[in-house]
């Protein structure tokens, strides 16, 4: 068998999916990798999730390293997301998800 297909539970495949695995993840990253996006933006192009959801799914990313929470001390408060380094990198793999499913997918 070759060694880059060996599966475990713990393999590189396993990991992104537990970081990326949100109902709304890839979308938002997605959305997110054009420009930084204020989160009132966001929440207007994705009407379907709740407030709490997207918050969640947000700091998710957050915490996982995707994306960059910038909160401008303003009133009303601003909040801005971004994609760190790591991010940036993951923006190929969502080209080609994006291109495939344009393809193969109606």
């Amino acid at each position: 068998m070759n060694q880059s297909k060996k599966f475990s539970c713990n393999c590189g495949l396993n990991k992104v999916q537990r970081i990326v695995g949100g109902k709304w993840k890839l979308s938002l990253l997605w959305y997110i990798s054009a420009e930084t996006r204020r989160f009132g933006e966001i929440k207007r192009i994705f009407p379907d999730i709740t407030q709490s959801m997207l918050t969640k799914q947000l700091r998710e990313l957050e915490s996982d390293g995707l994306l960059h929470r910038e909160v401008y001390k303003e009133v009303p408060p601003r909040v801005e997301y971004s994609l760190t380094n790591l991010g940036q990198q993951f923006v190929p793999i969502l080209q080609s998800m994006y291109e495939w499913g344009e393809c193969n997918l109606e």
